[in-house]
């Protein structure tokens, strides 16, 4: 899943709306160029958030993408340099993830579907507790979840909202999901399940006009929603570079030994 291979030189910059990362644009356009469409990697300056915006506008072209933090946590970008750009990215090591696939059914029985490459989050839309019945694959598995919600996240997305649910960290190698209850009310001590990347998760919404529902995968929201499909989509490939020796496998792991 992880490799160093060279690449062309022939590079597009992308900025998030933050001062510093348009500054950064601007020199390093000034210094490399920019080919624009052309362009074999995209280098993409700005946060975590904004790498998530550029995963999903890669998704049909499928160019890899070499981050540098210019946002505030930048857990999925590299540390920021102008220098030897070109030596960084020839020398970089690709992670290759799959999105999730979300089919979220609303009230009036609407269908809207979406890509998720961290989690697709159900969540409560008022003071109501939600009510869920959870099947894998067709089996019911547990017939009432009364929570704040739950949510499917991928092993690249297991260290952000996953692992403030107090979700599992789990390896980008490990072929596994994450099903993690969000503030679980009953069972209270249920706290989610591992299972395995080819498992299809359904979400039913019990007492879903006293209790509303959303459906959010990544950053696209459904309201009111009665059922929820979700499963990876194996036909959809992105991929990340890293530094050399700062692989997103090797930074999962180091996560789960931080304090």
């Amino acid at each position: 899943m992880f490799q160093a291979q060279p690449y062309s030189t022939r590079l597009t910059f992308k900025a998030s709306d933050r001062p510093e990362a348009q500054e950064a644009r601007e020199r390093l356009t000034a210094r490399y160029g920019d080919a624009g469409d052309d362009a074999q990697i995209v280098v993409a300056l700005g946060g975590d958030g904004f790498m998530l915006e550029m995963l999903h506008e890669t998704i049909l072209n499928q160019k890899p993408i070499y981050g540098m933090n210019r946002g505030s946590v930048g857990f999925l970008m590299n540390e920021y340099s102008e220098d030897d750009l070109l030596g960084r990215i020839n020398a970089a090591e690709r992670a290759v993830i799959h999105p999730l696939a979300m089919v979220a059914i609303d009230s009036r029985r609407r269908q809207h579907r979406a890509l998720a490459i961290n989690e697709v989050s159900l969540l409560r839309q008022t003071r109501q507790t939600a009510k869920l019945r959870i099947s894998i694959d067709g089996k019911v598995r547990m017939g009432e979840l009364v929570c704040d919600g739950a949510l499917v996240a991928t092993p690249a997305g297991s260290t952000a909202y996953n692992l403030s649910a107090h979700g599992p960290i789990i390896p980008l190698d490990a072929r596994v999901l994450a099903l993690t209850p969000i503030s679980a009310f009953r069972p209270r001590r249920w706290r989610g399940a591992l299972l395995p990347q080819s498992a299809r998760v359904t979400f039913e919404v019990l007492e879903c006009d006293k209790r509303p529902v959303s459906a959010v995968a990544d950053n696209y929201e459904v309201r009111d929603v009665v059922e929820v499909h979700i499963s990876e989509d194996r036909g959809s490939t992105l991929s990340m570079l890293f530094d050399a020796g700062r692989s997103l496998e090797e930074r999962v792991l180091t996560e789960q030994f931080s304090a």
